[in-house]
Parts: C-alpha cells; sequence; structure tokens
C-alpha cells in the first residue's frame, strides 16, 4: 500500500477519465465521464478540460474524444514488452498464409488487451490496434485465457464481469461460460460465433511459454458465411496451432 503521502489523488482521477473512453464509448459529455469514473461534475471537468489544453482530448462545446496524442501514454510501454516484439513477424507471416487478420493479446482482469495484431480485410466494425480492450468472457482469446485459470478464479472473475449482451447470441449467464471454459480446457481452442459482433466469428488457441505456462492467446476472426466452422477448423486451426507451436519454444 502507497503512503498516503506519496499518492497523488490528482493524478489518479485523470487517469480514470482517460480510461474512462471506450471503442464503444469514445465520444463522453461531462456529466457521462462524471457517471463511468464517479467522479463529481466539477472534477471530471477539470481532467476534462486539462487533457484538452494538454492536446490528449479534443473538445466541441459538448462532447470529448481522445486524441491521437494519448497513445503515447501506452503504445511505447507495449512496444518495449518483449513479447510483442518476438510475436509480430510471426502475425505478418501467418497473416498473409491465411489471408486474415490475426492478432495476440493478454489479459487485464475482466478484459483482454490487444499486444500484436497484423491486419488484412476489416471484419469488425471496431478499430482494433494494440492497446485496444474488450471482455474476456465474450471474446475467443479471453475464454482461452480464462479457461487457462484455475476453475475458481476464472468464475470469480466472470462474475465480476459485465455480462451485458453485446448481440443476440451472446451467452449472459455465467454457468454457460463456465461450460465454454470447460470445453476450451478440452478442445485447446475457443471458437466464437457472433457473440461480440454479429456476423463475426473467431477462433484462438493458447500460447505457451517454453514451460508450459500460457502467456497470450492469438486469434483470427472471419465473417460468417456457409461452412465457415468447417473452414475456421479445417484452415486456419492447423495454421494457428503450427504458430503456438514455434512460439513455445522461443517464449521463456
Amino acid at each position: 500500500m502507497v503512503n498516503k503521502t506519496d499518492y497523488i489523488a490528482s493524478l489518479a482521477k485523470g487517469l480514470s477519465v482517460i480510461e474512462a473512453f471506450r471503442a464503444e464509448s469514445p465520444r463522453l459529455s461531462i456529466a457521462e465521464v462524471a457517471e463511468t469514473t464517479g467522479l463529481d461534475r466539477a472534477t471530471a471537468r477539470r481532467c476534462l478540460l486539462t487533457l484538452h489544453e494538454l492536446g490528449y482530448a479534443a473538445y466541441d462545446g459538448k462532447f470529448f474524444t481522445l486524441t491521437p496524442r494519448v497513445l503515447r501514454l501506452g503504445m511505447g510501454a507495449l512496444a518495449a514488452l518483449p513479447l510483442a516484439q518476438i510475436v509480430q513477424p510471426w502475425l505478418d507471416q501467418l497473416s498473409d498464409r491465411i489471408g486474415q487478420s490475426v492478432s495476440v493479446s493478454i489479459r487485464d482482469e475482466t478484459e483482454i488487451v490487444y499486444l500484436a495484431r497484423a491486419a488484412q480485410r476489416k471484419v469488425m466494425s471496431i478499430g482494433l490496434m494494440p492497446g485496444s480492450r474488450l471482455p474476456a468472457h465474450c471474446t475467443s482469446m479471453g475464454r482461452v485465457l480464462l479457461a487457462a485459470l484455475p476453475e475458481p478464479e476464472a468464475r470469480a472473475l466472470i462474475e465480476r464481469s459485465d455480462l451485458s449482451p453485446r448481440t443476440s447470441f451472446s451467452l449472459t449467464a455465467p454457468e454457460e461460460i463456465m461450460a465454454r471454459l470447460a470445453a476450451v480446457r478440452r478442445d485447446g481452442h475457443a471458437l466464437i460465433f457472433q457473440e461480440v459482433e454479429l456476423s463475426l466469428c473467431s477462433l484462438a488457441v493458447p500460447l505457451y511459454s517454453s514451460n508450459g505456462r500460457v502467456v497470450a492467446a492469438l486469434n483470427t476472426g472471419v465473417a460468417v458465411s456457409e461452412g465457415v466452422r468447417e473452414r475456421l477448423l479445417g484452415d486456419y486451426l492447423p495454421a494457428l496451432l503450427a504458430v503456438q507451436d514455434g512460439l513455445r519454444r522461443v517464449l521463456s
């Protein structure tokens, strides 16, 4: 625990304001930021106007949006992670081989954080890049990472998650999600059909270190079409498993 004299409350409030902006809520008013962060309106307003003054946020008189400058706060740290540097050339080669976008992510509590990505044509309405976040419980990479945890720990994270449905296909009952995690442990991969976004299917496998520990997840996503399950398992799964095997020898 940090000593009170070493804790800067205003910095903590400013960071919480930045974290209020998500892919699903890129434009926020002062009232919305206050509601999301739990700050009073006056504090939220001061934080937002400070971010605007420093070039980290744009303001149209009603709504605030983050500017690309905010990427300076995270992109350098992400790029400096050894894992991101190691997997990127593997992702580039895999994406060229299968003709689809591929990504690697890690888990941060109830969310996944994209660590590296090689993009082809866009299949999601949300633009994804290193640093993007999505819920763990309803994503293929998230389920792979949750399945690697002891069952009580995975259950606790799911019960802490916001299980609001993103589509009509989303699972919202913890027991249903736990059953899917059991299937992931059995099969060694996770398949998601339209739970994150309509018309999107994705396949993920765990990435292991040389000592057998799950350190990240690897996935690809495709648009829904006839025979998509067979194509994912027959064509793409072997390619993902080949990268999984190759990286197991180099990840410490």
